[in-house]
């Protein structure tokens, strides 16, 4: 299954040597420093104008990390990759995680809030279960990956680093408060889940990997994952029914790495 948000779990999946997996010949060596890797040139900005898909004019960057409309996927890598968001806080929210895991940018972070805090009024319990995730840390969770499966087979389980959103800041992974189902297909049955998926974007959010779109962003469902986007533009994909911000900002689809 392809998946974006492979938890911080470290010892899960610890590498080893003596995997057939981990072998040169199956799998080409992984990334193995927490240094900034060269990345492959930003792809130009689109015209200024809308898309065919976006009834909003362009009112912020689709490639500086920085920009809640950011489009970061396996096709558009972070520039640069190691980058790190100024404002890094830890919301007023549930949470099952502490350290860098629990933390967001500062706008996610207040959208977050007010989200959580409606959820609850509405009688469904939601916690943070994976914030903001450092390059480092992407760098050692998907080189465990690769020395357990192969690297081929770790694309599909873990983003590479300098490819995940959870490195901007701007989105998080959500559990109920039972932890029921947390990172399973069936937690988009959950409370949480189907609150999230109905009421985010009153408060900026978009669920980033919908049912069966994978052949645009490039994993399979993932219905814990929030993406900020800020209110005006997740409301009016809402209203218009478009689902990928593939389509939404007029880019390119994502299936897999270049």
């Amino acid at each position: 299954m392809l998946a974006a948000c492979t938890p911080e779990a470290p010892g899960a999946l610890p590498p080893s040597s003596g995997s057939p997996s981990a072998s040169p010949s199956l799998s080409p060596s992984p990334i193995t420093t927490t240094e900034a890797t060269t990345a492959a040139p930003a792809p130009p900005e689109p015209s200024p104008t809308p898309s065919p898909s976006s009834a909003l004019p362009r009112q912020f960057s689709l490639t500086n990390p920085a920009s809640p409309w950011l489009i970061v996927n396996k096709r558009r890598p972070l520039v640069p990759a190691d980058y790190v968001p100024a404002d890094l806080v830890q919301p007023a929210v549930a949470s099952t995680v502490s350290g860098e895991a629990a933390m967001l940018n500062s706008t996610t972070a207040a959208a977050a809030e007010e989200m959580f805090e409606a959820a609850a009024r509405d009688g469904v319990a939601m916690v943070l279960a994976s914030g903001y995730r450092s390059y480092g840390t992407q760098v050692a969770t998907y080189n465990g990956y690769v020395a357990s499966r192969g690297q081929a087979d770790a694309d599909t389980a873990s983003a590479r680093p300098g490819y995940s959103e959870h490195q901007t800041g701007w989105a998080f992974d959500i559990a109920d408060g039972g932890g029921v189902c947390s990172f399973q297909p069936c937690f988009a049955d959950q409370p949480a889940a189907v609150w999230a998926k109905a009421n985010g974007h009153r408060f900026g959010f978009v669920v980033r990997y919908p049912w069966m779109l994978h052949p645009l962003t490039g994993y399979y469902y993932e219905p814990w994952h929030l993406r900020y986007i800020g209110v005006e533009a997740a409301t009016d994909m809402s209203k218009r029914g478009i689902n990928t911000l593939e389509e939404y900002f007029g880019v390119g689809a994502a299936p897999g790495y270049p």
